[in-house]
């Protein structure tokens, strides 16, 4: 155990004028009783109250030690810890681009797409899993990994305004989306290894076509699970007017011929998702692959450990104001 704050152990040295005042000066507060003669009782026995009279002295003293403690903040030791899992190295390849505002899964395709794959990764502790956005272009938000609360964190915050305000282009670059998430996996060395890549629209922008990343998958034996989101006619859409929403009806165009191409080439599946239901169709047919022993090296943070202490306290000081009240009164 370590403390943070060790330098409230100096108020410890408080406990010496406390010892001194209690065992010199309070004494002579005490009331007394003159006796001629104080022989016969040299040799009487000391009851068990006698004997332990300073046990609500040394409750008190506990106590405030404990107290102490408490203020120099004891934590846990950090520590590393590895171990071996069975898992699959997975990508996620979520498009971003405006047009996944649409309403048409609820509350919006971005928002159901994160949900399901929150729940997806919450239920794959020993996966080795990263997230890849994208839009117009594509980067990696989250590299693989089993710190799955940091994926999760990381996912969350993912959304569509980093293309409507111009922090990447706008539009739906399939084949970058792809071909980031096979450049993570491609020195994997797990049996098996899957890039789940979701979109809403068709191949409109990059410098990489969706075939050619899809070879790129096959060559480093990457299967790509497609899946199209949205539904088969229009969309509800919002749109900024003057500063407020209005929504328009959007036709909805999803190269479903691309995504199946992407996904017969890498021995993958295609999904077609108009609700929540039929999105996670894809976690199930991710199950029955052949799982590979993966080393885990896992970093634990330090925690404030000042319960114990502050639980001694408590009882310390409940148990001397008893015993001051009942066994150990004084009268007067």
């Amino acid at each position: 155990m370590y403390f943070a704050n060790k330098e409230y152990f100096l108020l410890l040295l408080l406990l010496i004028p406390y010892v001194l005042w209690y065992f010199l000066y309070r004494r002579k507060a005490e009331p007394a009783m003159r006796m001629s003669d104080t022989f016969p009782y040299q040799f009487a026995p000391k009851s068990w109250r006698v004997r332990t009279i300073h046990l609500p002295m040394l409750l008190r003293t506990f106590a405030f030690v404990m107290i102490i403690c408490m203020l120099a903040r004891p934590q846990t030791h950090n520590s590393w810890g590895e171990k071996t899992v069975e898992g699959i190295d997975i990508m996620l390849s979520m498009d971003v681009s405006t047009s996944m505002l649409a309403e048409d899964l609820r509350p919006n395709r971005l928002e159901a797409a994160k949900d399901v794959a929150a729940e997806f990764i919450s239920g794959r502790p020993d996966d080795n899993i990263g997230l890849n956005i994208f839009a117009g272009e594509a980067f990696t938000q989250c590299p693989m990994t089993t710190d799955h609360q940091s994926l999760l964190n990381l996912l969350l915050n993912v959304r569509t305004d980093i293309a409507a305000n111009g922090l990447i282009e706008d539009g739906t670059a399939i084949g970058m989306g792809l071909a980031n998430a096979v450049a993570r996996l491609k020195d994997s060395k797990t049996k098996s290894k899957v890039v789940i890549l979701l979109t809403d629209g068709s191949n409109n922008r990059g410098d990489i076509s969706p075939m050619t990343a899809a070879e790129l998958a096959k060559k480093y034996k990457i299967r790509v699970y497609t899946i199209a989101v949205g539904t088969d006619k229009v969309a509800r859409y919002p749109v900024n007017v003057g500063g407020t929403i209005q929504y328009v009806n959007m036709a909805v165009e999803i190269d479903t011929k691309t995504l199946k191409g992407i996904a017969a080439a890498t021995n993958g599946n295609f999904y077609r998702a108009t609700n929540k239901a039929e999105l996670k169709k894809i976690y199930k047919d991710i199950d029955k692959l052949e799982k590979s022993k993966l080393d885990v090296k896992k970093f634990s943070k330090h925690y404030e450990a000042f319960m114990p202490f502050a639980i001694a306290a408590i009882v310390a000081l409940l148990l001397e104001a008893l015993l001051r009240t009942t066994l150990y009164r004084r009268i007067p």
